[in-house]
């Protein structure tokens, strides 16, 4: 699944105009990134949530071959929680991915949702969170999300604690962990910390470049840095 029912405040006024998703990056827009991402890792279907202008965000959709898209409507916010739950029927009875629709991930040496899909363990995860190092989390200066454990064992951070990792905006997740989930808008943080209460949340960390393009200003740097990557890939390959 795809969240992309969000307005994208923080990008004002470029989203008083446009959904969030549709932000280009890379001369690609953000829902794009994802959709390649799912792509990548073989998923032959996803679900996109609508809410805010919906019917730009299904237009640019309407032309793309992989994966199959299926789309939610929401008619009121319901929050990431809530979206999804209200999308379970189209999503199965077995673990699925949930991906924000404005996160902009990069693959390391190998496809990063396949490494999350490999590192699933039914026997012991309720949900399996995508996680970058806070201190090379381009764009990003918050106080980080969660600690790690050897383990792969998550725990939230804590008011005057400071993290090592920051949820990279990519999950798999067992439906089993909607059961009881509150009706209405709601966010996923709510089944997270119901997992990490049940031991059954786990992390994994991602050993690509992760952006979080919150801002106007983290969207200029964000494209500065991926034209140098463009150029130096260029200078290489005319080297070779």
């Amino acid at each position: 699944m795809v969240l992309a029912a969000g307005r994208g405040e923080r990008l004002r006024p470029v989203t008083d105009s446009r959904p969030k998703p549709l932000v280009e990056v890379g001369g690609r827009a953000l829902i794009d990134h994802v959709l390649d991402r799912l792509d990548e890792a073989g998923v032959e279907t996803a679900v996109v949530n609508l809410h805010y202008r919906g019917d730009q965000i299904e237009r640019h959709l309407m032309g793309r071959r992989r994966p199959t898209i299926l789309f939610s409507r929401e008619t009121e916010p319901l929050e990431t929680g809530g979206g999804v739950a209200k999308a379970l029927p189209l999503l199965g009875a077995a673990p699925f991915f949930v991906a924000n629709g404005d996160v902009l991930l990069l693959n390391g040496r190998v496809s990063a949702l396949r490494r999350v899909a490999d590192a699933w363990d039914d026997r012991t995860m309720d949900a399996l969170l995508l996680m970058h190092a806070a201190s090379s989390a381009f764009g990003y200066e918050g106080r980080g999300d969660y600690f790690l454990s050897p383990a792969g064992v998550l725990r939230r951070r804590r008011d005057r604690e400071i993290a090592p990792f920051v949820y990279a905006g990519v999950l798999l997740v067992h439906p089993r962990l909607f059961q009881g989930a509150p009706a209405g808008g709601f966010s996923l943080n709510v089944l997270f910390d119901s997992a990490q209460k049940a031991m059954r949340l786990y992390g994994i960390r991602h050993d690509g470049a992760w952006f979080h393009v919150g801002t106007m200003e983290a969207l200029a740097e964000t494209e500065i840095w991926l034209r140098s990557r463009e150029s130096w890939a260029d200078t290489r390959a005319s080297e070779a």
